[in-house]
């Protein structure tokens, strides 16, 4: 379905969508041997997968030289959709679970992005600095605040300030709560049309 994709960004160059398209088969090998997606959520990859990660494409356009730490990253979310789209930003996928990242290593080296690292590391031993920090419903807001804080890099580059983007669902108030001054809640559905985004889905941007 990379006419979803294409719905929500016409401009697109050949080769991303090529890489787009090649999403499907490759999540549906690697998610029969290595289950990173729910089975009854494969046949919905690119409405509940890719394009929910580009949600924060929606609420930034990340400048060239941008360094990305998707922290959590799973199979590869959203930091393998977001690395398509922005083949000038740097992206460092990081996540606990070892065969999880494998997913990722894979998909991103099959599509040929030289943009995309993926590593298994927790959270907690990244050193590095980071312009964003993305991630999608991986914990709390404040726990996840207190981990990457560390990794946010002070030089600024890009029109919105140096912080964490988040995509998440749900009643959110408690764990916006401690940041209520500063964070900005967007529903995803002022972005897309799809019923699936009106259930309390969301882009939590929260500077840091």
């Amino acid at each position: 379905m990379i006419t979803l994709i294409e719905k929500y960004f016409p401009n697109l160059t050949d080769v991303q969508r090529q890489q787009f398209q090649a999403l499907d088969a490759l999540y549906r090998d690697w998610n029969a041997k290595i289950n990173v997606i729910s089975r009854k959520d494969i046949d919905n990859l690119y409405e509940h997968h890719v394009l929910h990660s580009l949600a924060i494409a929606k609420t930034i356009n990340f400048r060239p030289g941008t360094q990305i730490l998707d922290f959590g990253t799973g199979g590869g979310f959203p930091g393998i959709p977001l690395a398509i789209l922005f083949p000038e930003v740097q992206f460092k996928l990081i996540d606990g679970t070892g065969k999880k990242i494998r997913v990722a290593q894979e998909v991103s080296s099959a599509i040929g992005l030289t943009n995309c690292h993926p590593e298994h590391l927790r959270g907690e031993d990244e050193k590095g600095k980071f312009d964003f920090v993305v991630s999608r419903a991986v914990m709390p807001l404040p726990d996840l605040v207190k981990i990457v804080r560390k990794n946010i890099a002070k030089p600024q580059r890009n029109a919105l300030p140096n912080g964490i983007l988040c995509l998440k669902g749900g009643n959110l108030q408690g764990e916006t709560q401690p940041f209520h001054k500063i964070v900005q809640t967007t529903d995803i559905s002022t972005f897309f049309a799809e019923p699936w985004f009106k259930e309390q889905k969301y882009v939590i941007y929260l500077p840091i």
